[in-house]
């Protein structure tokens, strides 16, 4: 058990919503980041206190540095930061690369990629033996997609999860003596709502019966990956990768 705060970002849906429950369950301090809705982050916030753990919700949105400093100082608040989940992406609508703007290419990056980068750097700080820290753990949620590519879907959302999936091995290489280590989940066809973003919210009861294990994946069982990478159970293991995924 630990009462170490532990930043999930994206903490109000889907991935990040589970992993928030499941780590209040064993003893962390959430601080939830949300980028709008605030229905359902209080609502997460309240799941866990109904299960006498600890939470607050803070609206940040990762494209935007002064949110971060400020889920950061948020989190300074409550409690002495011992983890950080980089959870919080988009995807845009289903498309070819020849169909895509620099808009939604730009705001792909700045979220996805920019704003993991800027989290990962705010938690080092506090974190880093080198900073006078305790050390800690970080998992940046990736997905297969940044191994398959999502031809004629989503490859710049693609191309964002292969920059966090570098992200991670680099950052722990320059952090792995200074008692922090960073990790990723790559998570495959997870039935959360992220897809109706996309413009199919069916996609996982489309895609699920494909797949080897013949079913898409629940968003506990990304969690539950998540968790371990967070805990002392994973104490030798840094830069590396769990697909979470049904063998896709």
């Amino acid at each position: 058990m630990t009462d170490k705060v532990v930043i999930i970002t994206g903490g109000s849906r889907g991935i990040g919503r589970a992993t928030a429950i499941a780590a209040a369950s064993r003893g962390f301090k959430i601080c939830v980041g949300y980028a709008a809705n605030e229905a359902a982050a209080r609502e997460v916030v309240s799941s866990i206190e109904a299960r006498n753990g600890k939470a607050i919700a803070v609206k940040c949105d990762v494209a935007n540095e002064a949110d971060i400093l400020a889920l950061f100082k948020a989190a300074d608040e409550f409690g002495t930061l011992g983890a950080l989940v980089n959870n919080a992406g988009i995807i845009g609508v289903t498309a070819r690369v020849d169909e895509m703007s620099a808009e939604r290419i730009q705001r792909m990056m700045a979220i996805n990629v920019t704003g993991s980068i800027l989290c990962a750097r705010e938690a080092v700080k506090r974190m880093s033996t080198a900073h006078g820290g305790a050390g800690g753990a970080i998992v940046n949620v990736s997905s297969r997609a940044a191994q398959l590519g999502a031809p004629g879907e989503y490859v710049d959302y693609a191309a964002s999860k292969a920059a966090l999936d570098t992200l991670t091995i680099g950052l722990a290489l320059e952090v792995a003596a200074e008692g922090i280590r960073v990790n990723g989940v790559r998570a495959g066809i997870i039935d959360t709502g992220i897809h109706a973003s996309g413009g199919e919210p069916r996609r996982v009861h489309r895609l699920g019966p494909q797949l080897p294990m013949k079913r898409g994946g629940h968003a506990i069982e990304v969690a539950r990956a998540i968790l371990w990478l967070l805990s002392d159970e994973s104490s030798f293991s840094t830069g590396t990768f769990i697909d979470v995924s049904g063998l896709r």
